[in-house]
């Protein structure tokens, strides 16, 4: 599972994914159901990507009669935190502080949403003994 979690997903392998999360297990014709109408995809493309994720790891395939059935072998935030951490890594100089600096100053954050980040960070401050100033 280590080695599943570094790997990184191209939009359209988020696509796939996130049709296999919804409904798993999944056949081809599944997740085609699922995002034919976003994506415009033919069969044999959404056949392509299931068998690249099976490759990386990201899903694992099983034969029902003459289907194959997709599973996920990476839970969707488990996928997001190494998405999240790959962004970070190349835009934030690594660091997740300067990822919320930038939130907090270019994205327009509602009070409800100030409040909450607020009373996280003094719950995360509270748990570690630090005391606030």
């Amino acid at each position: 599972m280590a080695e599943t979690l570094r790997m990184k997903l191209s939009d359209a392998e988020w696509t796939v994914m996130n049709a296999v999360w919804e409904r798993s297990p999944a056949s081809g014709r599944d997740v085609l159901e699922r995002i034919e109408d976003e994506t415009g995809w033919a069969y044999s493309t959404v056949k392509t990507i299931l068998a690249r994720l099976v490759d990386k790891g990201a899903l694992r395939s099983r034969m029902r009669a003459n289907t194959s059935l997709y599973e996920p072998r990476v839970t969707r935030d488990q996928a997001r935190r190494t998405a999240l951490r790959s962004l970070v890594d190349r835009a934030f100089d690594g660091t997740f502080g300067s990822l919320l600096q930038h939130m907090v100053a270019e994205e327009k954050l509602s009070k409800k949403d100030r409040a909450k980040l607020a009373d996280m960070l003094a719950e995360l401050d509270d748990s570690k003994g630090t005391k606030r100033r």
